[in-house]
């Protein structure tokens, strides 16, 4: 059977570009897992011009849900400020939304074993007067909300000494329209999801520069200016354990069979 998703709306009922879902190998029965993401997301989660599903965290969920454990799923599009709260209200059972663990969201929700390793970056105007972190002070960044991104800004702004104003968007493409436009000068966000914009304005938009948190840290530094290493986790509620446990066996078989990696260089150089 062709891999296909659902995706349904935030209120729950299918919507018009809904696609079926595909049952693997594993023993999940009858149960439909529902996922909610935060859509747009590129490269992990997002629509094509046919109206389907496809991303990174799309193909991971197929491999750990569908082939590994056999349940049905479907992703949920939901705000990703709410996401969180959303979980806990039973809107859906998981969160896969490139969602970097952090102490504070561990309060509320579980988190699975890491599955993906990411940076907090800035992109700006090749011809604009921004080349440094320091040349920020001052100026208007853009962030999404309640993202990581957005307390990596609230960070910086803190060592600027306050001299720094955010601005914060529902989805991340109101950020990226808002440097073409020249509201922000720069774009506080995940390194691959900059990426994936620099790519497609590689004639007016740059990763800003310099050595950051990634080399601090002794990781394999990309080259462009890190201000956080992150580690992306699956949500689960508090009380779903079993799910849990599944889900951290299922993302160690597709690392030591090699599915991880294929879907790795399917949307990522390097």
């Amino acid at each position: 059977m062709k891999r296909r998703t659902y995706l349904k709306g935030a209120a729950g009922s299918a919507a018009t570009f809904t696609l079926a879902g595909c049952l693997g190998g594993g023993g999940g029965g009858s149960e439909t897992i529902t996922i909610g993401s935060d859509i747009p997301y590129r490269p992990f989660e997002w629509e094509t011009t046919d109206g389907e599903l496809t991303g990174f965290d799309v193909d991971i969920a197929q491999a750990v849900f569908g082939d590994e454990l056999g349940y049905e799923h479907e992703f949920q599009k939901t705000s990703f400020d709410g996401i969180i709260p959303s979980l806990n209200n039973g809107n859906f059972r998981v969160i896969m939304s490139a969602m970097t663990i952090t102490e504070e969201r561990a309060e509320k929700i579980d988190f699975s074993d890491p599955y993906f390793t990411a940076y907090q970056t800035i992109i700006v105007l090749k011809n604009g007067d921004i080349s440094s972190k320091e040349d920020l002070k001052g100026k208007t960044v853009g962030v999404q909300k309640g993202t990581t991104g957005a307390g990596a800004a609230d960070a910086l702004k803190e060592e600027f000494g306050g001299d720094l104003t955010i601005q914060r968007y529902d989805q991340v493409n109101g950020a990226f329209d808002a440097l073409i436009n020249n509201q922000v000068v720069a774009v506080v966000n995940d390194n691959t999801v900059n990426a994936e914009f620099v790519n497609e304005r590689e004639d007016d938009v740059k990763f800003l520069e310099g050595e950051g948190a990634a080399s601090e840290a002794g990781k394999d530094a990309p080259p462009y200016l890190t201000l956080t290493v992150e580690e992306y986790g699956i949500g689960f509620r508090k009380d779903d354990d079993d799910l849990r446990e599944e889900v951290n066996g299922a993302l160690a078989t597709i690392k030591d069979n090699g599915t991880y990696d294929e879907i790795y260089s399917k949307y990522f150089s390097g």
